[in-house]
Order: structure tokens, then C-alpha cells, then sequence
């Protein structure tokens, strides 16, 4: 199943995306008399129905099999499908991406936190905002929506708290992250590098568990203006979904509605960029990237079972010319 939110005149609704369009998962479940008023508001949003486990998934397929009428895709705005409590993310999960970068040493998942008041819808856009980066990148993300609460979860189990999935595009300000000292090694400031406005778009739905299948089996790309940037697949990642929610949830107790991004392939502006120390080292790119991203540009990521985000790039208001 596929959960989405929406903007209809009243506010943000949820429903599921079919193929015949979009059921509205409170009016679908009005219609059934013994779904209580408390779960039926509690279906109004995403991480509260998430929150609700397996009664949850019941509802969603109640809704499923209704006669609810669709709403037609093309008349109505959707939201991000989640706004998450916690966006926990990891870096350098793909060789090839370790590849294009300055060198590191790192044993375990790289962790750093995004702020939620970044995220976007697919449609949106991404705001390019000249006093925080002249060099602004893409990373396409499988993204992991947990459903279960839970700590120190052994690696065996971490999938049991997994809801389901969506694709994040990890916008970074490339040239507030990577540092370089006078000797040519480098360091990185990962809060100003990966906060700020419209820094996080998410979408177009989150897909339930058992629909995506093996996470470790699913084609990933990034195309910029109909042009292959990224082109890899899940199965490359250096720590496993399993792997990345049992690490998480050594330092955090994951709750539904927290939200993990779990790296990205090789291809990234950065990765075309010897200012920034890129060592690309002969890599075969689909498209290496001439450049960062600038207003107009389409940034479309997508990944197999869930779909595509996609997401313009545009001045921010206000601004404009490099920064001083």
C-alpha cells in the first residue's frame, strides 16, 4: 500500500495512492461502522496512523477494498508523506561515493541529523539560497519510515520495525560542508552543509514493508534535466537497512514517525569537483555533472517499487548573486 498526504481547501488529509487514484482514508473509513471516531482520527495523519502498528495496516486495507470514491491525481496537491520527528541520516554508505570524495576513515556509519523544517513535497521547489551555498547538490535516498518503537534492536529483528519506505533527496550545501586545510585533507560541517530551508524533499508516498520486498534489491537513480547523474543500486550499500536501524537505535530510541535516510551512490556534483577536493580516480559516471545546481534546473530521484520525487530548483525570493 501506499500512504500519501494531500492538500484539499480544509487542510492535509491521508489517503492511499491507487492506480485509480487517491482514497481519502478518513471518509473511506466512515463508511465502515466498527472503526471507532478515535481511529479514525487518528488516521488524519501519517505518523499517528503509523503509530497505531498493525491495526494500522488493518485500516489501510479496509480502506483499500472500499468503494470510496478516488480523487483524481491531477486535482489535487500532494504533501510530503510524513512529517517526520527525526530525520536520522547516514552518510558514505556506497563505495562509489566514498570514492569521489576527499578521503575518510569510517568504521561505522557516518551520523548526522537533518532538520525536519527542511522538508518538501515532489513539486515543490528547492530554493536555491545564494547566502547559503553558490554550490548546491542532489542525493538521491532510500529513505526508511519506522513503525515500531524500539532500542538496541539486535540487526536479526530491525526490519520488524521497519513501516515502510519513500525516497529522500538529501539537497546539500556543498561548499558549507566540505572544509579544506591548507595541507589538502579536509573536514566537514554537517549541520550548516545540511540544515536549511527546503533542504529535504520527500515523496510522493511511503510504501508499506511487504510491497517494497528486499530493501537490498532496488535500482536508485538521480536524473537532472532528463540527464543520468546517479545510476546504482540498494544492494551496494556498505551498511544494510537491517544494519543502519539497529545502529540508530543504539544512541535513540526510534519511535514511529522517525524517519532514516540511508546514503547515496556515486554521481553527486560534488564528485565533479576538484575545489572541494573530488577524486573521481577514472570512475565511469552515466553523466558526470559539469555543475552544481542552479534555478530551473528538474531534479528527479527515483527508486524501484516506490516511484519518482521530483522537485525544481528556483531562486530563493529576495536573493540574488553569490554571496560575498
Amino acid at each position: 500500500m501506499r500512504l500519501v498526504r494531500y492538500r484539499d481547501p480544509d487542510g492535509g488529509r491521508t489517503g492511499l495512492l491507487t492506480d485509480g487514484g487517491v482514497i481519502d482514508l478518513v471518509d473511506a473509513l466512515s463508511r465502515e461502522p466498527d472503526v471507532t471516531p478515535a481511529e479514525r482520527s487518528a488516521c488524519s495523519d501519517t505518523v499517528s496512523l503509523i503509530g497505531q502498528g498493525e491495526r494500522g495496516l488493518q485500516l489501510m486495507g479496509r480502506a483499500a477494498s472500499s468503494d470510496c470514491p478516488r480523487r483524481r491525481l491531477a486535482d489535487i496537491t500532494l504533501l510530503a508523506p510524513i512529517e517526520p520527528r527525526l530525520i536520522l541520516c547516514s552518510g558514505e554508505n556506497y563505495w562509489d561515493h566514498r570514492d569521489e570524495k576527499p578521503e575518510v576513515d569510517g568504521r561505522e556509519p557516518e551520523f548526522f541529523l537533518k532538520n525536519p523544517l527542511g522538508v518538501i513535497a515532489t513539486g515543490e521547489p528547492i530554493l536555491l539560497d545564494r547566502h547559503v551555498t553558490n554550490k548546491l547538490d542532489y542525493e538521491v535516498e532510500l529513505l526508511i519510515v519506522i513503525g515500531k518503537s524500539g532500542r538496541h534492536i539486535p540487526e536479526t529483528q530491525a526490519l520488524e520495525h521497519v513501516f515502510g519506505y519513500s525516497i529522500m533527496n538529501d539537497v546539500t550545501a556543498r561548499d558549507r560542508q566540505v572544509r579544506l586545510r591548507a595541507d589538502g585533507s579536509s573536514y566537514y560541517a554537517l549541520g550548516p552543509g545540511k540544515s536549511f530551508d527546503t533542504c529535504a524533499p520527500i515523496g510522493p508516498a511511503i510504501v508499506t514493508r511487504d510491497e517494497v520486498g528486499d530493501p537490498q534489491q532496488l535500482a536508485i537513480r538521480t536524473l537532472v534535466n532528463r540527464e543520468v547523474r546517479q545510476e546504482n543500486n540498494t544492494g551496494k550499500m556498505i551498511w544494510t537497512v537491517a544494519q543502519l536501524v539497529a545502529f540508530f537505535s543504539t544512541y535513540i530510541t526510534l519511535r514511529p514517525g522517525v524517519v532514516i535516510s540511508t546514503g547515496t551512490p556515486g554521481g553527486t556534483g560534488w564528485g565533479s569537483d576538484p575545489e572541494l577536493g573530488a577524486r573521481v580516480n577514472g570512475r565511469k559516471l552515466v553523466n558526470a555533472a559539469t555543475r552544481y545546481l542552479s534555478p530551473g534546473d528538474e531534479v528527479v530521484c527515483e527508486i524501484e517499487h516506490i516511484g519518482q520525487l521530483r522537485n525544481r530548483v528556483a531562486a530563493a525570493p529576495g536573493v540574488s548573486g553569490p554571496h560575498p
